[in-house]
């Protein structure tokens, strides 16, 4: 018999992908969190601010800002050796909304991102998914200098469903953002178990 040692390996595992979002308002850190976590070169498609695109891109709260995502931000993070995450940073600005229902198609979850001192800025992320029924946890991004305030605070203040996630992150840190996916993928296959769960009752 000629069977060789390579007859008796384990065969490479197929990981599980996902698709997850990251959504919130301008300047929020969405091309950052994408940035911080990538295991690849993230796929960036930004422009920079032109004085004509001021009057539409509201720079306050992040004066600094310069650039903007015209079309989406794109990187990937290995989780475990079975379950890959592809995110899908999307664009900030109203006027990119028509990109965002092919963005959404096939999305697992989304992490919605919040600024503490421009909180309303959110607000349309969260009208979507809820309207589509797509599980979403919001990260409140600790930017330096902006207030803190806990958890349930935040979860009044925009008005969430009882049991959204709410957390605190750093969209630069590589850990703090990957604890907000892994939140996300918690959360959306605890949602999904529970739908199933009410369709066989």
């Amino acid at each position: 018999m000629a069977f060789g040692r390579s007859s008796r390996r384990t065969p490479p595992i197929e990981p599980v992908t996902l698709k997850i979002l990251v959504a919130g308002g301008f300047g929020v850190g969405k091309t950052t969190l994408v940035g911080a976590v990538s295991e690849i070169r993230p796929l960036r498609t930004e422009e920079t601010l032109s004085e004509a695109g001021r009057p539409v891109d509201s720079v306050e709260g992040v004066e600094q800002k310069n650039t903007t995502t015209v079309a989406m931000d794109f990187g990937r993070i290995t989780l475990r050796e079975d379950l890959v995450l592809y995110l899908f940073g999307t664009p900030g600005q109203d006027r990119f909304w028509f990109l965002w229902d092919e963005l959404a198609q096939g999305a697992l979850g989304a992490v919605v991102l919040a600024d503490t001192r421009r909180l309303e800025d959110c607000f349309a992320a969260i009208d979507y998914f809820e309207r589509r029924s797509i599980p979403f946890t919001v990260a409140v991004n600790c930017f330096d200098g902006a207030d803190r305030y806990p958890g349930d605070t935040i979860s009044s203040a925009l008005d969430l469903d009882p049991g959204v996630p709410v957390m605190m992150c750093d969209a630069r840190d590589r850990e703090s953002a990957k604890a907000v996916l892994i939140a996300v993928v918690e959360h959306a296959l605890a949602q999904a178990g529970r739908a199933r769960e009410h369709a066989t009752t």
